[in-house]
C-alpha cells in the first residue's frame, strides 16, 4: 500500500513537468514563425506588386484555360469530282498515282476507254486522307485544263456519336446475357439465353461494321478523276435558226426520206418478184394450154340473119404481082 502511494505522486509531477516542457515549445515556435515573418515582411512587400501582376495574369490563364469549352471533333465526309482535259493520258494517271500515294492513299476503281477517234477515256477513283484532300485536289487541278469540278462534304457526327453509343450499350446487353448463362442451371434456360445471345452479338457486329465503314468513309476522303484528250463539246450560244440551219435541216429530211424510201422498197422488193414470177408462169405455161372459147354465133332478126361485116379486101403482095 504504501509503495502504490508513494507512486502515484511521482507520475503526477512527471506529467505536470511534461505538459509545461511542450506549453514553453510552442511558446517558442510561435515567436520564430512570427520574427520570421516580421523580417521577411519588406522583402515581401517590395516584391507584391510584381508577384500580384503575374498571379493574376496566370490565375487569368489558368480561369480562361479551365473555362474554355472543349470542342468535339468533327467527323465529314469528304467527296470530289473532277474532269480535266490533259494531251497524254497515260501519264495523267501515273502522276494522278504517284501524288494520292504519296499522300498516303491509294487508288480504287480504274475504267479506260476510247472514243470513235482513237481519244483514250479514264475514270479512276482515288482515296486519300482528309489531312491532305486539299493538296492532293490541287495537285490533280494542275495536270491540265480544269473542265468541271464539283465538292461536296456531309456531316455526320451526330450519327457516329449515335453508332458509338449503341455500341456501348450493346456490349454491356451482351456481358449480361453471358453472366446470365454462366448462372443458368436449366437446360432450357441455357438455350433460350444462347439464341438471345446470338442475337445481340448480330446487333453488335452490325453496328461494328457500320462504325467501321463511318471511320473509313470520314478518315479518307473520295476524289473522282476524268481525264479526257478531247474538250467537252459546248452549246451553241445563238438558238435561233438561220438560213445555214434550215438548210441543213432540210437536206437531213430529204435524206431520211431516201433512206425511208429505200428500206420500203426492200421490204415490197421480194413480194414483187414473187408476183413477176407468178405472173410470167400464168402467160408462159398455164394460159396456152386452157381451152379456147367457141366463135359466138352470128346474131339473127325477124328478117333473117345480119349481115357480118366483110374483111376488107388485101391488096396483092409484090410476089403474086410478079407471077400474074
Amino acid at each position: 500500500m504504501r509503495a502504490l502511494h508513494s507512486v502515484r505522486p511521482v507520475q503526477a509531477l512527471a506529467a505536470l513537468l511534461l505538459a509545461a516542457a511542450l506549453a514553453l515549445a510552442g511558446c517558442s515556435g510561435a515567436n520564430d514563425s512570427s520574427s520570421s515573418d516580421a523580417g521577411g515582411g519588406g522583402d515581401a512587400k517590395a516584391a507584391a506588386p510584381g508577384a500580384q501582376q503575374e498571379g493574376a495574369s496566370g490565375s487569368g490563364k489558368a480561369d480562361g484555360s479551365r473555362k474554355a469549352p472543349k470542342l468535339t471533333a468533327s467527323h465529314i465526309i469528304r467527296t470530289a469530282s473532277l474532269t480535266v482535259q490533259v494531251k497524254d493520258v497515260p501519264k495523267a494517271l501515273d502522276e494522278a498515282r504517284t501524288t494520292t500515294e504519296n499522300a498516303g492513299g491509294y487508288v480504287g476503281d480504274e475504267t479506260t476507254s476510247r472514243d470513235e477517234k482513237g481519244h483514250e477515256r479514264t475514270r479512276v477513283v482515288l482515296r486519300v486522307p482528309v489531312d491532305k484532300y486539299d493538296e492532293v485536289l490541287a495537285d490533280l487541278q494542275g495536270t491540265g485544263k480544269l473542265l468541271d469540278r464539283t465538292a461536296k462534304a456531309e456531316d455526320v457526327t451526330d450519327q457516329v456519336v449515335d453508332v458509338d453509343s449503341r455500341i456501348k450499350s450493346q456490349r454491356a446487353s451482351v456481358a449480361r446475357v453471358r453472366e446470365l448463362m454462366d448462372r443458368a442451371t436449366k437446360l432450357s434456360d441455357v438455350v433460350e439465353l444462347e439464341g438471345e445471345l446470338s442475337s445481340r452479338e448480330a446487333d453488335l457486329e452490325a453496328l461494328l461494321a457500320q462504325q467501321a465503314s463511318l471511320k473509313d468513309r470520314t478518315s479518307l476522303a473520295t476524289i473522282t478523276l476524268s481525264l479526257s484528250e478531247t474538250p467537252v463539246k459546248k452549246a451553241a450560244e445563238d438558238d435561233d435558226p438561220g438560213f445555214v440551219d434550215a438548210l441543213a435541216g432540210g437536206w437531213g429530211a430529204f435524206l431520211t426520206m431516201l433512206r425511208w424510201l429505200a428500206v420500203a422498197f426492200g421490204a415490197v422488193l421480194p413480194f414483187a418478184a414473187v408476183a413477176a414470177l407468178v405472173v410470167l408462169a400464168w402467160l408462159r405455161l398455164v394460159r396456152p394450154r386452157l381451152p379456147r372459147r367457141p366463135a359466138p354465133a352470128p346474131a339473127t332478126s325477124a328478117l333473117g340473119p345480119l349481115p357480118t361485116a366483110r374483111p376488107a379486101p388485101q391488096a396483092p403482095s409484090p410476089r403474086e404481082h410478079d407471077e400474074d
